[in-house]
């Protein structure tokens, strides 16, 4: 599935005082990770949409208003109107889907959306819009530096966790109270 030294289906989470306002307090899901870079999703910034008003831009109507009034990520700066669903395995198989673990898949095509607006989609999937992407040996050398924390990923801060609370679980994953971050400046 992945290499021995890929941090595919890993989180990175960004320390206290990154710089970049694109990611600071953030939370991202790496998706992909190879010798031509990397790409993942941030899974704590809600973007200004919900799933329902995304949908009816493309013509779909989901017939949940549960579903209808799910937020809608901001994966990232890169590509912003493009649609990324992470999902469990179930459901059915889908035209454009890519394995980020056993237990995570990532689903670009529009035909996931229109199960999950007839309640036929996966038990728990998120949507985002644009996604977060680090050229060649980028991610790496932003790890030296300490701007990011690295932990394996959990379906259950994917999936079950409030969006608010998914840094600070993220960070208890790896053993450390958040609030002990606090005043990290992110640089060692």
């Amino acid at each position: 599935m992945h290499s021995a030294d890929s941090l595919a289906n890993r989180f990175l989470i960004a320390v206290p005082g990154m710089d970049d306002p694109n990611f600071n307090g953030g939370v991202a899901l790496l998706c992909h990770h190879g010798p031509e870079g990397a790409m993942g999703l941030l899974l704590n910034r809600p973007s200004d949409f919900l799933l329902g008003e995304v949908m009816a831009q493309m013509g779909i109507h989901a017939l949940d208003s549960r579903l209808a009034a799910a937020p809608v990520l901001a994966g990232g700066p890169v590509e912003p109107e493009r649609g990324f669903v992470l999902h469990s395995p179930d459901g059915g198989t889908w035209e454009s889907t890519f394995a980020v673990s056993d237990r995570i898949h990532l689903t670009t095509s529009r035909d996931i959306l229109e199960a999950m607006a007839r309640g036929q989609g996966p038990q728990h999937a998120l949507v985002a819009l644009g996604y977060s992407g680090w050229g060649a040996q980028q991610l790496e050398g932003e790890l030296r530096e300490h701007v990011w924390l690295s932990v394996d990923a959990t379906p259950d801060i994917v999936f079950d966790v409030p969006i608010q609370a998914r840094w600070n679980a993220a960070t208890r994953l790896i053993g450390i109270d958040p609030a002990a971050l606090a005043s990290y400046s992110g640089h060692a």
